[in-house]
């Protein structure tokens, strides 16, 4: 398996003030700067709402930093070059952002996974076992403080 996996490690100096989609807004930027490097890449979330949550933040940018998207079941037939969704996606992606509390069932289909350590302590354990799933499946693991 050649398989990289970033985690960006949230600090925040206040931790009362931690949200749980804290991440989110970095996760559209990471999928923008993967679209404009000519990637295909999927948003793996837990649910509808995060799937809307998400969707709002990369609608927001300027119109200059349009990147095209979709929701699972919207868009063309073969997905946006960005795609949001909790069942396996459209076509051939090879980059993963995992907003998902667990890694996908077909986290092997990817050669790039972008996922966080938010600051939350049930967020952050849950991070702490998707990290210890790519290490044994062979992932090259990074980390990079983020602060928020």
């Amino acid at each position: 398996m050649n398989m990289n996996a970033k985690f960006f490690v949230l600090k925040q100096q206040d931790e009362s003030k931690a949200k749980a989609d804290d991440h989110f807004a970095l996760a559209a930027q990471i999928a923008a700067d993967q679209y404009r490097n000519g990637q295909r890449v999927f948003i793996c979330v837990n649910d509808n709402e995060a799937a809307c949550a998400i969707d709002e933040i990369i609608w927001a940018f300027d119109p200059d930093s349009f990147v095209p998207h979709n929701l699972q079941g919207e868009g063309p037939k073969g997905g946006a070059p960005v795609e949001i969704g909790i069942t396996p996606p459209v076509g051939n992606r090879k980059v993963l952002i995992n907003l998902a509390t667990q890694l996908p069932d077909y986290i092997r289909r990817f050669n790039q996974v972008f996922d966080f350590v938010p600051v939350e302590p049930a967020a952050k354990q849950a991070a702490r076992e998707r990290f210890k799933k790519l290490r044994q499946l062979g992932a090259n693991l990074t980390t990079q403080d983020i602060n928020s």
